[in-house]
Protein backbone atom coordinates (compact mmCIF):
# COMPACT_ATOMS: atom_id res chain seq x y z
CA UNK A 1 0.00 0.00 0.00
CA UNK A 2 2.86 2.46 1.38
CA UNK A 3 4.65 1.75 -2.46
CA UNK A 4 1.30 2.45 -4.37
CA UNK A 5 0.70 5.42 -2.34
CA UNK A 6 4.50 6.86 -3.54
CA UNK A 7 3.72 5.76 -7.30
CA UNK A 8 -0.14 8.19 -6.78
CA UNK A 9 2.55 10.97 -4.97
CA UNK A 10 4.54 10.94 -7.83
CA UNK A 11 2.39 10.68 -10.57
CA UNK A 12 0.66 13.82 -9.21
CA UNK A 13 4.01 15.75 -8.60
CA UNK A 14 4.72 15.18 -12.45
CA UNK A 15 1.45 16.22 -13.36
CA UNK A 16 1.36 19.38 -11.79
CA UNK A 17 5.21 20.24 -13.60
CA UNK A 18 3.35 19.30 -16.33
CA UNK A 19 0.73 21.88 -15.94
CA UNK A 20 2.73 24.59 -14.04
CA UNK A 21 5.46 24.52 -17.29
CA UNK A 22 2.78 24.60 -19.91
CA UNK A 23 1.44 27.66 -17.87
CA UNK A 24 4.08 29.79 -17.93
CA UNK A 25 3.76 30.70 -22.08
CA UNK A 26 -0.02 31.48 -20.99
CA UNK A 27 0.46 33.73 -18.30
CA UNK A 28 2.91 35.31 -20.03
CA UNK A 29 0.76 36.29 -22.96
CA UNK A 30 -1.84 37.53 -21.33
CA UNK A 31 0.13 39.47 -18.56
CA UNK A 32 3.13 39.80 -20.19
CA UNK A 33 6.63 40.07 -19.04
CA UNK A 34 7.63 43.07 -16.46
CA UNK A 35 8.45 46.23 -18.39
CA UNK A 36 6.80 44.72 -21.74
CA UNK A 37 4.55 46.29 -24.29
CA UNK A 38 1.42 44.61 -24.06
CA UNK A 39 0.63 42.62 -27.50
CA UNK A 40 -0.85 44.46 -30.95
CA UNK A 41 1.16 47.82 -30.00
CA UNK A 42 4.19 47.80 -32.45
CA UNK A 43 2.56 48.23 -35.54
CA UNK A 44 2.60 51.21 -38.65
CA UNK A 45 -0.67 49.92 -40.16
CA UNK A 46 -3.92 48.68 -38.75
CA UNK A 47 -6.99 47.59 -40.71
CA UNK A 48 -10.19 46.32 -39.15
CA UNK A 49 -12.90 44.65 -41.01
CA UNK A 50 -16.15 43.79 -39.59
CA UNK A 51 -19.93 43.23 -38.71
CA UNK A 52 -21.93 45.69 -37.46
CA UNK A 53 -26.02 44.96 -36.37
CA UNK A 54 -27.27 48.27 -34.71
CA UNK A 55 -31.26 48.59 -33.97
CA UNK A 56 -32.32 51.87 -35.88
CA UNK A 57 -34.46 54.49 -34.55
CA UNK A 58 -35.27 56.89 -37.66
CA UNK A 59 -37.75 59.34 -37.84
CA UNK A 60 -37.92 61.87 -41.27
CA UNK A 61 -40.20 64.53 -41.95
CA UNK A 62 -40.11 67.01 -45.16
CA UNK A 63 -42.34 70.02 -45.92
CA UNK A 64 -43.22 71.36 -49.41
CA UNK A 65 -45.17 73.94 -51.27
CA UNK A 66 -46.52 74.75 -48.36
CA UNK A 67 -47.58 71.32 -47.14
CA UNK A 68 -46.38 70.43 -43.55
CA UNK A 69 -45.08 66.79 -43.61
CA UNK A 70 -46.03 63.57 -41.07
CA UNK A 71 -43.69 62.97 -38.60
CA UNK A 72 -42.57 59.15 -40.09
CA UNK A 73 -41.07 56.86 -37.96
CA UNK A 74 -39.26 54.67 -40.70
CA UNK A 75 -39.70 51.41 -38.09
CA UNK A 76 -42.81 51.80 -37.47
CA UNK A 77 -44.57 53.19 -40.20
CA UNK A 78 -42.51 51.33 -43.55
CA UNK A 79 -41.17 48.59 -41.40
CA UNK A 80 -36.98 49.32 -41.42
CA UNK A 81 -35.67 47.12 -39.09
CA UNK A 82 -31.97 45.96 -37.97
CA UNK A 83 -29.70 44.46 -40.68
CA UNK A 84 -26.15 43.73 -40.99
CA UNK A 85 -23.44 46.31 -42.25
CA UNK A 86 -19.75 45.87 -43.02
CA UNK A 87 -17.26 48.24 -41.24
CA UNK A 88 -14.09 48.90 -42.38
CA UNK A 89 -11.28 51.28 -40.58
CA UNK A 90 -7.50 52.08 -40.83
CA UNK A 91 -5.44 53.37 -38.43
CA UNK A 92 -1.74 54.94 -39.93
CA UNK A 93 0.80 55.13 -36.56
CA UNK A 94 3.19 58.05 -37.85
CA UNK A 95 5.00 57.87 -34.23
CA UNK A 96 4.24 56.82 -30.86
CA UNK A 97 1.79 59.63 -30.05
CA UNK A 98 0.05 60.31 -33.07
CA UNK A 99 -2.41 58.01 -35.37
CA UNK A 100 -4.48 58.54 -38.55
CA UNK A 101 -7.51 57.58 -38.92
CA UNK A 102 -9.96 56.32 -42.22
CA UNK A 103 -13.29 54.50 -41.63
CA UNK A 104 -15.81 53.74 -44.33
CA UNK A 105 -19.14 52.64 -43.20
CA UNK A 106 -22.20 52.20 -46.00
CA UNK A 107 -25.49 52.27 -44.37
CA UNK A 108 -28.50 51.36 -46.50
CA UNK A 109 -32.31 50.14 -45.47
CA UNK A 110 -34.70 49.04 -48.31
CA UNK A 111 -38.34 48.25 -47.35
CA UNK A 112 -41.79 47.85 -48.77
CA UNK A 113 -45.11 47.57 -47.31
CA UNK A 114 -48.59 48.54 -47.13
CA UNK A 115 -48.79 51.62 -44.97
CA UNK A 116 -51.79 52.17 -42.46
CA UNK A 117 -51.53 55.47 -42.07
CA UNK A 118 -51.55 58.77 -44.36
CA UNK A 119 -48.24 59.93 -44.85
CA UNK A 120 -47.22 62.93 -46.15
CA UNK A 121 -43.76 63.80 -47.67
CA UNK A 122 -42.55 66.61 -49.76
CA UNK A 123 -45.95 67.67 -50.40
CA UNK A 124 -47.09 64.16 -51.94
CA UNK A 125 -49.52 62.01 -50.10
CA UNK A 126 -49.29 58.12 -50.10
CA UNK A 127 -52.84 57.06 -48.52
CA UNK A 128 -53.45 54.72 -46.20
CA UNK A 129 -53.60 50.52 -47.60
CA UNK A 130 -51.12 51.86 -50.69
CA UNK A 131 -47.66 49.57 -50.95
CA UNK A 132 -44.80 51.89 -50.16
CA UNK A 133 -41.82 51.40 -50.76
CA UNK A 134 -38.49 53.39 -49.11
CA UNK A 135 -34.85 53.97 -49.17
CA UNK A 136 -32.75 55.38 -46.71
CA UNK A 137 -28.95 55.45 -47.55
CA UNK A 138 -26.10 57.26 -44.64
CA UNK A 139 -22.42 56.49 -46.45
CA UNK A 140 -20.59 58.07 -44.08
CA UNK A 141 -16.23 58.63 -44.77
CA UNK A 142 -14.02 59.48 -41.84
CA UNK A 143 -10.79 60.97 -42.11
CA UNK A 144 -9.43 62.08 -38.77
CA UNK A 145 -6.46 62.19 -36.65
CA UNK A 146 -5.81 61.61 -33.14
CA UNK A 147 -2.72 63.05 -30.75
CA UNK A 148 -2.49 60.99 -27.46
CA UNK A 149 -1.55 63.28 -25.02
CA UNK A 150 -0.97 60.84 -22.05
CA UNK A 151 0.79 57.27 -23.67
CA UNK A 152 2.09 55.11 -21.09
CA UNK A 153 3.37 51.02 -21.81
CA UNK A 154 -0.31 50.17 -20.55
CA UNK A 155 -2.60 52.89 -21.60
CA UNK A 156 -3.52 56.67 -23.11
CA UNK A 157 -5.68 59.05 -23.25
CA UNK A 158 -6.27 60.65 -26.67
CA UNK A 159 -7.80 63.87 -28.53
CA UNK A 160 -9.28 63.33 -32.18
CA UNK A 161 -10.09 65.64 -34.42
CA UNK A 162 -11.95 64.20 -37.65
CA UNK A 163 -14.11 65.25 -40.42
CA UNK A 164 -17.15 62.99 -41.94
CA UNK A 165 -18.04 63.26 -45.07
CA UNK A 166 -21.74 61.72 -44.87
CA UNK A 167 -24.33 61.11 -47.48
CA UNK A 168 -27.84 61.02 -46.82
CA UNK A 169 -30.69 59.99 -48.99
CA UNK A 170 -34.44 59.04 -48.36
CA UNK A 171 -36.97 58.69 -50.27
CA UNK A 172 -40.68 57.03 -50.49
CA UNK A 173 -42.05 55.38 -53.37
CA UNK A 174 -45.45 54.14 -54.85
CA UNK A 175 -47.01 53.15 -57.93
CA UNK A 176 -47.61 56.94 -58.63
CA UNK A 177 -45.49 58.67 -57.18
CA UNK A 178 -42.04 58.80 -55.71
CA UNK A 179 -40.24 62.08 -53.52
CA UNK A 180 -36.89 62.07 -51.81
CA UNK A 181 -34.68 64.29 -49.63
CA UNK A 182 -31.12 64.50 -49.91
CA UNK A 183 -27.98 65.98 -48.18
CA UNK A 184 -24.27 65.58 -48.47
CA UNK A 185 -21.14 67.69 -47.23
CA UNK A 186 -18.58 67.69 -44.46
CA UNK A 187 -19.06 67.43 -41.07
CA UNK A 188 -16.11 68.54 -38.59
CA UNK A 189 -16.05 66.64 -35.30
CA UNK A 190 -13.70 66.65 -32.18
CA UNK A 191 -13.79 64.06 -28.92
CA UNK A 192 -11.18 62.16 -27.00
CA UNK A 193 -10.71 58.35 -26.53
CA UNK A 194 -9.33 56.43 -23.58
CA UNK A 195 -7.82 53.06 -23.68
CA UNK A 196 -5.77 50.83 -21.23
CA UNK A 197 -4.46 46.76 -21.27
CA UNK A 198 -6.16 44.30 -18.77
CA UNK A 199 -3.49 42.10 -19.99
CA UNK A 200 -0.75 41.97 -22.42
CA UNK A 201 -2.78 40.16 -25.33
CA UNK A 202 -6.54 42.12 -23.58
CA UNK A 203 -7.32 45.91 -24.00
CA UNK A 204 -10.07 47.93 -23.40
CA UNK A 205 -11.11 51.54 -25.41
CA UNK A 206 -13.91 53.53 -25.45
CA UNK A 207 -14.13 57.05 -27.75
CA UNK A 208 -16.13 59.54 -28.31
CA UNK A 209 -16.50 62.43 -31.08
CA UNK A 210 -19.58 64.61 -31.25
CA UNK A 211 -20.88 68.31 -32.75
CA UNK A 212 -23.53 70.73 -31.93
CA UNK A 213 -25.33 72.99 -34.20
CA UNK A 214 -27.28 74.98 -31.60
CA UNK A 215 -30.16 76.83 -33.30
CA UNK A 216 -29.94 79.81 -34.33
CA UNK A 217 -25.59 79.75 -35.14
CA UNK A 218 -26.32 79.09 -38.87
CA UNK A 219 -29.39 80.28 -40.21
CA UNK A 220 -32.06 77.93 -40.89
CA UNK A 221 -30.13 74.40 -39.76
CA UNK A 222 -29.87 72.89 -36.06
CA UNK A 223 -28.70 69.69 -35.25
CA UNK A 224 -26.15 67.52 -33.82
CA UNK A 225 -23.87 64.33 -34.77
CA UNK A 226 -22.42 61.93 -32.18
CA UNK A 227 -20.42 59.06 -32.63
CA UNK A 228 -19.49 56.78 -29.57
CA UNK A 229 -17.92 53.97 -29.47
CA UNK A 230 -16.44 51.21 -26.46
CA UNK A 231 -14.66 48.07 -27.54
CA UNK A 232 -12.56 45.16 -26.41
CA UNK A 233 -10.04 43.59 -28.43
CA UNK A 234 -8.19 39.71 -27.95
CA UNK A 235 -4.48 39.82 -29.52
CA UNK A 236 -4.22 36.22 -30.71
CA UNK A 237 -0.66 37.49 -32.02
CA UNK A 238 1.13 40.49 -32.76
CA UNK A 239 -0.07 40.89 -36.04
CA UNK A 240 -3.95 39.36 -35.47
CA UNK A 241 -6.95 40.27 -33.03
CA UNK A 242 -10.34 39.86 -32.48
CA UNK A 243 -12.73 43.05 -32.01
CA UNK A 244 -15.80 43.41 -29.86
CA UNK A 245 -17.76 46.25 -29.37
CA UNK A 246 -21.06 48.64 -29.16
CA UNK A 247 -21.02 51.46 -31.16
CA UNK A 248 -23.99 54.27 -31.29
CA UNK A 249 -24.32 56.91 -34.34
CA UNK A 250 -26.58 60.05 -33.11
CA UNK A 251 -27.62 62.28 -36.44
CA UNK A 252 -30.17 64.72 -35.95
CA UNK A 253 -30.53 67.86 -38.14
CA UNK A 254 -33.73 70.15 -38.81
CA UNK A 255 -33.82 72.65 -41.61
CA UNK A 256 -36.45 74.78 -42.57
CA UNK A 257 -38.41 72.00 -44.72
CA UNK A 258 -36.62 68.87 -43.49
CA UNK A 259 -36.07 67.17 -40.07
CA UNK A 260 -34.00 63.83 -39.70
CA UNK A 261 -33.29 62.17 -36.89
CA UNK A 262 -31.43 58.88 -37.15
CA UNK A 263 -30.24 56.65 -34.10
CA UNK A 264 -28.26 53.57 -34.70
CA UNK A 265 -26.81 51.28 -32.05
CA UNK A 266 -26.08 47.83 -30.73
CA UNK A 267 -22.87 45.40 -31.02
CA UNK A 268 -19.99 44.60 -34.20
CA UNK A 269 -17.72 41.85 -34.73
CA UNK A 270 -14.35 42.05 -36.36
CA UNK A 271 -10.86 41.07 -37.10
CA UNK A 272 -7.70 43.56 -37.04
CA UNK A 273 -4.53 43.00 -39.16
CA UNK A 274 -1.55 45.05 -37.97
CA UNK A 275 1.93 45.36 -40.10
Amino acid sequence: MAIGYRHHLVGAAIGLLTFLNAAVPLRAQFLGQPGSLPSGEDYRVELFAGMWSPTPTMNIASDAFGISGSYIDLTRDLGVSTKRFADLRLRLRAGRRHRFRIDYLPVKYETEMVVDRRLVFRGIAFNTGVPVGSTLIWKTWRLGYEYDVIRRDRGYLGLILDVKHTELEAALNSALAREFVRAKGFIPMAGATLGFSLFSALSVAAEITAIRLPQGVASGYSGRYVDFDVHATINLIESLGLQVGYRSLDLSLITNEDLVDLRLEGMYLGALLRF
